[in-house]
């Protein structure tokens, strides 16, 4: 597959054109941001693991039922995707209360919730992603449909269970996580963008040791170390 003309460039990944209309090539950035890009860095490898742990991840997730833009991996990098067009909206699943939460509501940090607890931000750098409900999402436009709010979040509660259970089996806690979901040719929304240590939180189940982006949120460590030991526990399942 052909890469063709750079669609766009985020935070961590570069989106690329290909010569079939309905395909994209998804290459992941070795870039580190944080606090809506007022901290940044770079650790020469990321890229690579979070592509290699997104692949397995999507993979898992499909053969649960759960339907991905991923179609396969071109190399250490890069993913083949369907081409979506992206809901401006990050869907965050939480298990247990930290960062924002904890911030926001006064909750204390690492209490596990009584409930998955599924949030809307809307995509917005200017604004700060700021969180956002049902009815915001009708008058941005984002959908009128309830039903498709509605899909969102019981895909977003299955994704957890599905994720949740595995990581357990490694050792791990599932923290939280942001999914984003884009619309395909054929009119189905469906999880892209990608599911890594830069997207979750992933704490080790004996000593909450922290093993994703907060090591380099927090200067708690060697980023590249943390994901290595995430990718490293998945390839223990056989993901």
């Amino acid at each position: 597959m052909q890469q063709k003309e750079l669609i766009y460039e985020g935070k961590g990944k570069k989106i690329f054109a290909t010569e079939d209309a309905n395909l994209i090539i998804a290459e992941f950035k070795d870039d580190l941001t944080a606090f809506n890009a007022q901290k940044k860095g770079n650790e020469t490898g990321k890229g690579a693991l979070n592509c290699k742990i997104s692949s397995l991840l999507f993979e898992l997730l499909e053969k649960n039922g759960i339907k991905t833009h991923y179609k396969k991996t071109l190399d250490s990098t890069h993913l083949l995707c369907d081409k979506v067009r992206i809901l401006p909206i990050e869907v965050v699943v939480r298990n247990v209360a930290t960062g924002s939460l904890s911030k926001r509501l006064g909750i204390k940090d690492g209490l596990e919730l009584p409930f998955v607890l599924v949030e809307f931000y809307y995509k917005d750098d200017v604004l700060g992603d700021p969180i956002i409900n049902d009815e915001h999402c009708k008058i941005l436009n984002i959908t009128q449909k309830q039903e498709d709010l509605d899909f969102l979040k019981s895909q977003a509660r299955k994704i957890n269970t599905i994720l949740k259970d595995f990581f357990i089996k490694v050792n791990l806690r599932l923290i939280d996580f942001k999914l984003e979901f884009g619309i395909n040719k054929e009119n189905q929304i469906v999880l892209a963008d990608e599911i890594s240590p830069d997207s979750c939180r992933f704490w080790d189940k004996d000593t909450n040791e922290k093993l994703d982006k907060d090591v380099f949120r927090q200067n708690l460590g060697n980023v590249k170390v943390a994901y290595e030991e995430v990718l490293k526990r998945i390839l223990s399942q056989g993901a």
